[in-house]
């Protein structure tokens, strides 16, 4: 029996090297290594994969999304420029109404004037015919006066018809 071990050891020294054990144990070592690589190489290399996909979909995503924001600040932009655009025409819009409104206040008040001078000419010119009325009838009484002082004197209706017509040419060349 002890050839065999001999024969199985390699060196002839106590605690050399035994071939068969170092069979045995290449033979757990690779056993050792397929069960590592089934149960955890493979899952590990899975884990790994999925992982880098899930950074690369993320990386993606987050792209994705920085490009979306990038487009939502420019419409925001656009709609900024567009709301500063129209606010700028309602300014403008609101200017060219209050100007408006103004030279319709203006012409209203030209017109009012206009309207009120024309009344007062039209009063001035009432007024001046009832003076005239006034100095017509004045003129009457004068007449009537006059004439019942030149009947005392007894002069002719021709004549006291003359004196009138004369007196009332006289006061409306005055007028």
């Amino acid at each position: 029996m002890h050839s065999y071990i001999d024969f199985m050891t390699i060196g002839a020294s106590v605690g050399g090297l035994r071939v068969g054990d170092m069979l045995v144990q290449l033979a757990f070592f690779i056993i050792l290594l397929a069960l590592l690589k089934k149960f955890a190489w493979g899952p590990l290399m899975n884990k790994m994969q999925e992982r880098e996909e899930y950074v690369a979909g993320e990386i993606e995503a987050a792209e994705k999304s920085r490009l979306e924001a990038e487009k939502a600040s420019k419409d925001a932009a656009a709609q900024l420029n567009q709301v500063r655009e129209e606010a700028q025409k309602l300014i403008e819009d609101a200017k060219a109404a209050g100007a408006k409104q103004e030279q319709d206040i203006v012409e209203a008040a030209r017109k009012e004037a206009d309207r009120l001078i024309l009344a007062a000419q039209a009063d001035i010119q009432n007024e001046k015919e009832k003076a005239l009325q006034a100095l017509q009838d004045k003129v009457a009484s004068l007449s009537v006066l006059i004439a019942s002082k030149v009947i005392e004197k007894e002069i002719s209706a021709q004549d006291q018809e003359k004196l009138i017509n004369d007196y009332i040419k006289e006061v409306g060349e005055e007028r």
